[in-house]
């Protein structure tokens, strides 16, 4: 009698605590399905462990706003709302540019000094909440995630964010534009990198247009070797 041998992989996938990726990618979709995971343009799926915004998860955003106003983006144009508490600066058409629908965007420019309990009411009702965090104590920020997994909301942190589930940091590079000085600037190259815990403990990262000439945000083809280049 023949032994059937087991494929390795398979034996491997077989082991508690190992995720084949096509497991993983079911897993999503069916979070997906029941509206536990929020989600985000496809260019930034592929950099978050739930390919979306897990519902009652916190995830930091380091490198300006423009990141994070993409992260709202997919999420409010599929019928979410979304905050955005304490950055005075940024505006609507800023927002709306990234993709964001802006029919499902509060803003909430100066809060003072009731910040953590204007944040602590948005999570009570609204889908995604921004905050910048300058100012909110490393205790305080603790009580609002705990908040955001018991409500069920994602909170986003313009900055570090003590025990961020997620932490996404943006590598700028120069806007392009049109040769000779003249016309708009029309896109801009960012790396972005991803790691945080549990599931987000395996760092990844990606190039993306932010915006591309178009204003979608894409994924950028890898930069060209110095062989390449000079070739």
């Amino acid at each position: 009698m023949t032994a059937v041998v087991e494929p390795p992989v398979a034996r491997l996938a077989a082991l508690p605590g190992v995720s084949t990726a096509s497991r993983v990618a079911a897993q999503a979709e069916r979070a997906r399905a029941t509206g536990r995971v929020l989600p985000v343009v496809p260019a930034l799926a592929g950099l978050l462990p739930d390919i979306g915004l897990r519902r009652g998860s916190t995830v930091a955003v380091h490198g300006g706003t423009s990141l994070l106003l993409a992260l709202l983006a997919a999420a409010t144009t599929a019928g979410s709302w979304a905050a955005v508490v304490g950055m005075p600066s940024l505006g609507i058409a800023a927002a709306a540019e990234y993709g964001v629908d802006v029919t499902r965007l509060a803003l909430v420019p100066r809060p003072g000094a009731e910040l953590p309990a204007v944040i602590a009411a948005l999570l009570d009702g609204v889908d995604v909440v921004a905050v910048q965090s300058e100012t909110i104590q490393p205790a305080v920020a603790r009580r609002l995630s705990a908040r955001a997994r018991h409500r069920g909301s994602v909170l986003v942190s313009a900055g570090a964010w003590p025990g961020a589930d997620v932490e996404l940091s943006c590598r700028r590079e120069p806007w392009s534009g049109p040769s000779g000085g003249y016309g708009h600037l029309e896109s801009r190259r960012v790396r972005v990198r991803a790691h945080g815990r549990g599931p987000a403990a395996r760092p990844r990262a990606a190039d993306l247009h932010l915006p591309a000439a178009d204003g979608e945000i894409t994924q950028a083809l890898p930069a060209p070797s110095l062989r390449e280049a000079t070739a």
